[in-house]
């Protein structure tokens, strides 16, 4: 097991809240993320934030196709010091152009510690846009990790989106203890394994909910009358039509409703 502590000494790193540079030090914890991911050998992978390398250790040894991508200097030169087998992109994996470095949808898996900081804005971009991975085993904020599989009454748009591109389970709970320096929350490692093809409208389903959720104390139809410029004495009628209550709000709806939903109202 890597120590991270020393390392950070050695190569003068000081881990940086903004960028939620909280280092896993539990071998136990590394062990079950990889015995989740079951990494088949010469398997496509893509780690993101693999800070000192105490997960990219694991991986490199079940699979010599592994690509990380870091946006730390000093980090980086470290990995290319110490893991030069690994294909390494320098950069904040929300801006790299991994269509260009040979990513293309559904023909690689992502396994990483993600950086807490860019959490929702990973998850929309890898669950909506891509390129599509065909699953990702991640290490996220226990309560993030919740709202993923969120039942109808506590849906958000993040747990809808999920839903909506793929199928999200929680895997295990990861203590706070475990990193270093120590965040001031839980963890929980999961499971999402995306929907291929997606949804038919599925873009149309996501313009919706976005609409619906903008105003969350609000009831859906006021929402969607407002958003969409149609009478809400349609919007309200096309909810019950669909037996639903003309005074739901939008965290109320299940992933089925929404589909429903948009199909009627595109009509």
């Amino acid at each position: 097991m890597i120590d991270v502590k020393s390392l950070c000494r050695q190569y003068d790193i000081k881990p940086a809240k903004s960028r939620g540079q909280n280092f896993l030090i539990d071998a136990n914890i590394v062990k079950k993320i990889l015995a989740a991911a079951a990494i088949e050998p010469g398997e496509k992978i893509l780690e993101v934030g693999p800070g000192l390398g105490v997960l990219t250790e694991g991986l490199v040894r079940a699979t010599d196709n592994l690509t990380a991508v870091e946006v730390d200097k000093k980090i980086i030169a470290y990995l290319k010091a110490n893991f030069p087998q690994v294909r390494l992109i320098e950069g904040d994996v929300l801006q790299v152009n991994l269509s260009a470095a040979g990513f293309t949808d559904f023909t690689y898996r992502i396994v990483a510690n993600l950086p807490y900081s860019i959490t929702a804005a990973f998850l929309k971009l890898f669950l909506e846009t891509g390129p599509k991975p065909t699953e990702m085993i991640l290490m996220l904020q226990k309560e993030v990790a919740k709202r993923l599989i969120a039942r109808p009454g506590e849906m958000s748009l993040l747990g809808l989106s999920a839903q909506l591109f793929g199928e999200p389970q929680i895997l295990f709970e990861v203590g706070r203890g475990c990193f270093w320096p120590a965040p001031a929350v839980d963890s929980a490692v999961i499971k999402i394994k995306l929907k291929q093809p997606a949804p038919v409208g599925a873009k149309q389903i996501f313009r919706l909910a976005r609409i619906g959720f903008a105003a969350k104390r609000k009831q859906l139809k006021n929402n969607l009358a407002g958003g969409l410029h149609l009478p809400e004495e349609q919007v309200r009628q096309a909810l019950v039509e669909l037996g639903l209550d003309e005074k739901i709000r939008a965290q109320d709806l299940s992933v089925n409703n929404w589909l429903k939903l948009a199909e009627k109202i595109g009509k």
